[in-house]
């Protein structure tokens, strides 16, 4: 390929960290926004992660299995075509007001989201010098952050209203302007999701359009070759551990808006607006904590992380008003490190296994479709307060995997989520 392009290739799959960024961060907008639209539970909102993130689990083995026969082009392609199909269906589900429905077109999102980021990871390592591989993967990566800040601070306006009416307002309008209410709340989502769907769609055409380098894989020695994957002990242990984190993840992100609301008062755009801003320390600390990785081990810089997250949560739960809302926004900057340096420690050293093994570690995200449940239930039970002892243990198993991996000295950060 010419430098020329190259660089196209480069700022196409650098695009689709962004998208699936993007995507993936409107979960925490959709879910008070459905849970007032839809009237729903908070365990039942949090199906709208499980709709998500589900699909990891049941898409990303045939993902790799099917880039494997057709490449890594054609997964892309069909990718974001998927994508753009989910996104589409938000338009009939708001006229029905329909839950299932809009499940349904998540999952069909998430789908493709899946094949993107199946790809899109090894990919952009092949665009270019081997020597610069990891800056061109950290660029990528921060394009993934710019989309995690970028995703609930849109959503808030142009998805919210800002409109919540209490359960006594609700019984005290006719069933025609209660109706009429939550007929105006389920569709604002339809020309945001019909812009991303169009966008998508033009990335799309663009990548098949483009010339792309296709992944050769190394050949096999007879040694590499013996042995199951479900053997490779550590690469197990940090596909549990990845499984904790995203759900950890998921549930700090998805619930901050409730939690603002019931915590600190604070209304559901202005709570978007502040989940923006944490996010956006998410991304900064990325940044930071890759610095810090000349100085401390990226094991180490992950238990450190751990534990403080540990910390924050319990502050939290047993605090109230802006203190537990900015303990939330700590949470989201030391989570920064945690998915690309665990995924980079499960995969060291399995030579040609590790397609398939990246495969599973990705596999694993479906903790961001279970967790979320459970914090839901514990909620309803409960308080959304005390719910949040849910990814305190989560990061707990973290702390276990980076406490197990503290001879590593070095790795490289390969992946974004």
């Amino acid at each position: 390929m010419t430098d020329r392009k190259t660089r196209l290739a480069i700022i196409l799959i650098t695009s689709l960290f962004f998208l699936w960024g993007f995507a993936l961060n409107l979960n925490p907008i959709l879910i008070p926004h459905l849970k007032k639209a839809c009237q729903l539970t908070d365990v039942q909102s949090a199906l709208i992660d499980s709709a998500s993130y589900i699909a990891y689990f049941l898409i990303a083995l045939p993902a790799g299995l099917f880039m494997k026969k057709f490449g890594y082009k054609a997964g892309i392609t069909l990718g974001l075509i998927l994508f753009a199909f989910g996104t589409f269906l938000f338009y009939p589900a708001a006229e029905l007001r329909h839950f299932g429905f809009f499940l349904v077109a998540l999952f069909i999102i998430a789908s493709g989201l899946t094949l993107l980021e199946t790809a899109a990871n090894p990919y952009i390592t092949v665009l270019g010098d081997a020597e610069t591989s990891t800056q061109r993967l950290n660029f990528a990566q921060s394009f993934n952050g710019l989309a995690a800040f970028l995703a609930p601070l849109m959503g808030g306006a142009f998805i919210l209203s800002g409109k919540t009416l209490s359960e006594a307002e609700q019984q005290a309008m006719s069933s025609q302007q209660l109706n009429d209410y939550l007929a105006e709340e389920a569709g604002s989502v339809q020309i945001p999701f019909l812009v991303i769907g169009i966008v998508v769609l033009i990335v799309a055409v663009l990548i098949w359009k483009t010339q792309l380098p296709e992944i050769i894989d190394e050949p096999e020695s007879e040694e590499q070759a013996k042995g199951s994957i479900f053997g490779e002990k550590n690469l197990i242990l940090g596909t549990i551990a990845q499984f904790f984190y995203v759900g950890g993840q998921v549930c700090v992100s998805s619930f901050f808006i409730r939690f603002s609301d019931k915590v600190a008062g604070i209304d559901e755009k202005t709570a978007a607006y502040l989940l923006s801003g944490a996010l956006l320390s998410f991304m900064i600390g990325r940044f930071i904590g890759t610095y810090l990785m000349r100085f401390v081990s990226p094991p180490r810089l992950l238990a450190i992380y751990s534990v403080l997250n540990v910390s924050l949560l319990i502050v939290a739960v047993v605090t109230s008003g802006m203190v537990s809302v900015y303990a939330l926004v700590g949470v989201e900057f030391f989570m920064s490190i945690m998915f690309p340096t665990i995924f980079a420690l499960s995969i060291r050293g399995l030579g040609p296994k590790t397609k398939i093994g990246s495969s599973l570690v990705i596999m694993s995200i479906v903790g961001g479709a279970v967790f979320p449940v459970i914090m839901g239930w514990v909620s309803d039970k409960s308080s959304i307060q005390t719910a949040y002892i849910v990814p305190a243990v989560c990061f707990l198993v973290v702390l276990y995997f980076a406490l197990k991996n503290s001879s590593v000295k070095n790795v490289t950060l390969g992946v974004s989520h």
